[in-house]
């Protein structure tokens, strides 16, 4: 069995947003009882991550060193179409994930206990992005 659904995220920015519900959303749709979660970003300029849900300082401590490792404006970069972020957005893109796999049991996510799914929003200005979310059983 395959099932598909693309999951719509607004960002306000920088930063990140935690998608794991709209993700079990998907799961139950699917009625995949036992099977593989691929949630994929449709951007090169925002990320997947599973990271910390519960202490919001995992993931501030994660745009710090981001952005120390990768900072807006470097003059190395000579691709800056869209701006001083553009790419280091793509690069901190590069550093994540486009997609990540998730095993599905009784029907959710077998997330850890503090793992959340969030959608990274490498770029300062607010975007509209797409995310699929598929199963196969």
């Amino acid at each position: 069995m395959y099932y598909s659904e693309k999951i719509q995220v607004s960002t306000r920015g920088r930063g990140t947003y935690e998608i794991t519900d709209q993700v079990d959303r998907a799961v139950r749709s699917s009625a995949v009882a036992r099977g593989m979660c691929t949630v994929f970003i449709k951007h090169t300029s925002a990320s997947l991550i599973i990271c910390e849900n519960a202490a919001a300082d995992v993931r501030r401590d994660l745009d710090a060193f981001l952005a120390r490792l990768v900072p807006d404006g470097d003059p190395l970069f000579r691709h800056i179409d869209e701006g001083l972020d553009d790419m280091p957005a793509h690069i901190r893109s590069i550093l994540t994930c486009s997609s990540i796999s998730i095993p599905v049991e009784g029907g959710r996510c077998e997330l850890g206990t503090w793992q959340g799914i969030f959608l990274y929003e490498h770029r300062a200005a607010p975007h509209r992005r797409t995310i699929t979310v598929s199963l196969i059983s």
